[in-house]
């Protein structure tokens, strides 16, 4: 029986998002919350609008949450909603990461770093700079990824289905990333990353031996776009090394303080009912 005790004082974060049920976010910190006996709790918080999510950050100002992780549709609005930003979070005009303090909002982005540490700990032979990076859409996991893969050195093409969308990505990012058809982008890349809520259909005989294939999405962790990769044996990232990632600088940021050692993949794959 777990022995974490919430008081008075707790500290309270959470993630704001629509939906936000499915998250696990509520899992890693509560577990990291338990297993440092953190005076604190960590909830899902679902705005119906962005007048509602506006509502929820004024609730930091006052002093009623120490702040946020943001996920889609607030990402973009969380950042406009800021009194400052870190330079990751102004390259890329979004936040996944909201703190408040006396009354002031900090916004910044972790999901470029989680995409980075995912990269390093399953493609650890994986070089990014100079080389082309096939980014499969131009949400707000796409602009932060995209961001951290500029800063690495990375060519990104950006393949979406709304060119205009991905254009405003690129036009914000600089030259370095461009916009293509699927065709030609895939030609010499050394990665390709599916940043769509859905596993888009790719012919991975187009493919080059030795691309490396990442899927952000982590339910399933299998994909059927990891999972086409590997027959025909590319190697892959899955989007929970991703979401671990980010979740380090999420709890420090949000409570303050590094959490404590956990084996995270281990609890979530149990949480998720997969198994090594």
């Amino acid at each position: 029986m777990s022995t974490h005790r919430i008081t008075g004082a707790a500290m309270v974060a959470g993630i704001a998002g629509n939906p936000v049920a499915h998250s696990l976010s509520p899992v890693i910190h509560n577990a990291w919350l338990a297993a440092g006996d953190i005076d604190g709790a960590y909830v899902p918080f679902a705005p119906a609008d962005s007048a509602g999510f506006e509502a929820l950050v004024a609730a930091g100002r006052a002093g009623l949450i120490m702040g946020l992780n943001v996920t889609a549709p607030f990402k973009e609005q969380a950042f406009a909603l800021a009194d400052t930003a870190t330079a990751a979070a102004r390259l890329t005009s979004s936040a996944n990461i909201l703190t408040f303090d006396d009354g002031r909002v900090s916004a910044d982005s972790s999901d470029g770093v989680g995409l980075m540490r995912g990269l390093k700990e399953q493609a650890p032979d994986l070089d990014v700079a100079g080389r082309p990076v096939v980014m499969l859409g131009a949400g707000g996991a796409a602009r932060a990824g995209s961001g951290a893969l500029v800063e690495a050195g990375a060519e990104v093409r950006i393949v979406n289905r709304s060119p205009e969308r991905a254009q405003a990505l690129a036009d914000d990012l600089g030259p370095s990333v461009r916009v293509m058809a699927a065709a030609e982008a895939f030609d010499g890349a050394a990665l390709i990353i599916n940043a769509l809520s859905v596993s888009p259909e790719i012919d991975f005989a187009l493919i080059a031996p030795g691309t490396v294939v990442m899927d952000m999405t982590y339910k399933p962790l299998a994909t059927p776009f990891l999972t086409a990769a590997r027959a025909r044996g590319l190697p892959t990232v899955d989007g929970l090394a991703m979401l671990i990632g980010q979740a380090a600088p999420s709890f420090q940021a949000l409570f303050r303080r590094p959490p404590p050692p956990l084996d995270l993949r281990a609890l979530l794959m149990a949480h998720l009912g997969e198994t090594a």
